[in-house]
């Protein structure tokens, strides 16, 4: 880095934490953030004007009104233009911080794919919004021996942790299991609120950055859950597990790299539909489902299957069975439903 370069982080270099020699740390280091929303922009902002070397920016969707209220990134030019995330993300991020080799990529992340998105990275940051994602990204960081920080925004509340391989819990210490589809709200269905989001970012950039200078004696090894509107900050212990299936003391498996573990999408042809498949299968409540989805949209039900159209996507209509499976009707994209099914059923 040339004299010049330091100069742009003269207020972070004066941090005895970080230093110059951390700031090298932090140029050298190459990072890999999985979804650009609401965690995700806050993320991304941060680091890139933090001097990371290298972001790899993974989302699956577009820019959207309803984005704006949180999503830091975006502005209505680029929700009317219909722009990609990882795109329209990565056209601000250059202009805020050139140093910064930015490389955005518009897919889904899946046991597919995984592997080759975190080749070559240090160190992983969770900006989606559901659950077979996060446990995907903890099998991948666990068997890659990468670390991860986890994060998640819903209403109010969020929480936190940071996973170092073979230091500190994982994800499954905490939660052995993801809830089944249609069990646990959404932020479609319960909302979110833009300062929890800010907040909770915060906290993972700040960790973040402990993890990319070295300083892995800072780090926070427990669970951090913070309510925004009721004020309330709890550091819940996050004891590693000896039985844990992942990163325990017996043989080790990684259940969500494997294909046969993953939800699957079909594009029907000549329905302009997809199905979502669920594995394992859940058993929904379509009754309690209907009450959670009205607010949203437009829901009829018997005890065969459930008809949903969003408010918000009126052109799409998912009709959705008692085992989880979900026909996407209005897209023949598989990013497309298997976001309108995360947002609305949950993943």
């Amino acid at each position: 880095m040339t004299a010049p370069d330091l100069a742009r982080y003269a207020r972070q270099l004066i941090y005895p934490a970080i230093g110059e020699s951390g700031q090298r740390a932090l140029a050298a280091a190459r990072v890999l953030l999985v979804g650009c929303g609401a965690l995700g922009t806050h993320l991304a902002d941060t680091l890139v004007r933090a001097g990371v070397g290298y972001l790899r920016v993974v989302d699956r969707d577009f820019v959207e009104l309803h984005n704006l209220q949180r999503q830091i990134l975006f502005d209505e030019d680029d929700q009317a233009r219909g722009v990609p995330k990882a795109i329209a993300a990565a056209e601000k991020l250059r202009r805020i911080n050139s140093t910064v080799t930015i490389a955005p990529i518009v897919d889904d992340a899946n046991a597919g794919n995984i592997a080759a998105l975190c080749d070559g990275i240090d160190l992983i940051l969770d900006g989606t919004d559901n659950f077979e994602t996060r446990y995907l990204l903890n099998d991948a960081a666990l068997r890659a021996g990468l670390p991860w920080i986890y994060g998640g925004v819903l209403a109010a509340y969020g929480m936190t942790m940071t996973i170092l391989p073979g230091e500190t819990a994982c994800l499954r210490c905490l939660f052995p299991d993801p809830p089944p589809p249609g069990e646990a709200p959404t932020c479609e269905t319960a909302g979110v609120l833009g300062p929890a989001v800010a907040l909770i970012a915060a906290f993972q950039a700040a960790e973040a950055l402990k993890v990319l200078v070295g300083a892995r004696d800072a780090v926070n090894r427990d669970l951090l859950a913070v309510d925004v509107w009721r004020l309330t900050v709890d550091r819940l212990p996050a004891t590693r597990q000896r039985d844990c299936p992942t990163c325990g003391d017996g043989v080790r498996s990684y259940p969500f790299l494997e294909h046969a573990a993953a939800s699957r999408t079909v594009t029907l042809c000549g329905r302009n539909a997809v199905q979502v498949n669920i594995n394992p299968a859940p058993t929904l409540a379509l009754a309690a489902l209907a009450e959670r989805l009205r607010p949203v949209g437009v829901v009829s039900h018997n005890a065969h299957l459930l008809r949903f159209r969003p408010a918000e996507y009126a052109a799409h209509e998912l009709v959705i069975f008692p085992n989880g499976r979900a026909i996407i009707h209005g897209t023949d994209e598989p990013a497309v439903a298997r976001s309108l099914y995360a947002r609305y059923i949950g993943m």
